[in-house]
């Protein structure tokens, strides 16, 4: 593939804007996903997305056939929560339950059987004066988390969300950047 003289490329820097809602089976349009009061939190050390294809590769003795073939794929999104309050930490943690009584929120968490089995639509937002960059998958918090309490730091929850397939392709990851007209 070459690339033709419209196309443009940028330099990405900077973070941005974490999203979620629980995965019903679809995933949702970017304005009805992308509201504040579907902001996970704010983030802190920006956002990680990760894949990784495993391949079978398979050869002849003398090295003169050979075919190789994807056998999985792994994609993790990591973003640390900087602002979060506790009925947030019931996305992070599958078997978290929130109550509210008498102006105090209590969340337990814990017990395999209170697993909720909800996935959520993770959609990380990228807002860069070259045009949006937009980051969407489908998964659960597979990694914890833990609060650190400290008296010279803020406290950030370190999520990884492991994706799953979000359709019948098996799409685990959708990319999108904005383009100009000229690029399009």
């Amino acid at each position: 593939m070459t690339m033709s003289t419209t196309e443009k490329e940028s330099i990405v820097l900077g973070s941005g804007k974490l999203y979620y809602m629980e995965f019903t089976g679809e995933i949702p349009t970017n304005a009805t996903i992308e509201v504040e009061a579907n902001r996970l939190g704010y983030i802190s050390g920006g956002a990680t997305l990760e894949y990784k294809p495993t391949y079978y590769k398979c050869k002849d003795d003398l090295g003169l056939v050979s075919k190789t073939k994807i056998t999985e794929e792994e994609a993790t999104l990591k973003a640390g929560i900087l602002t979060f309050n506790g009925k947030k930490l019931t996305v992070l943690c599958n078997t978290g339950r929130v109550t509210e009584a008498d102006g105090i929120r209590t969340v337990k968490i814990g017990g395999t059987d209170n697993d909720d089995g909800k996935k959520y639509v993770l959609h990380f937002v990228h807002d860069d004066p070259d045009g949006k960059i937009r980051v969407t998958i489908v998964g659960v918090n597979e990694a914890g988390f833990s609060l650190a309490f400290q008296k010279d730091k803020e406290t950030v929850i370190d999520a990884e969300f492991a994706c799953q397939a979000m359709d019948s392709e098996g799409t685990l990851i959708i990319y999108q950047e904005e383009i100009t007209t000229s690029e399009a």
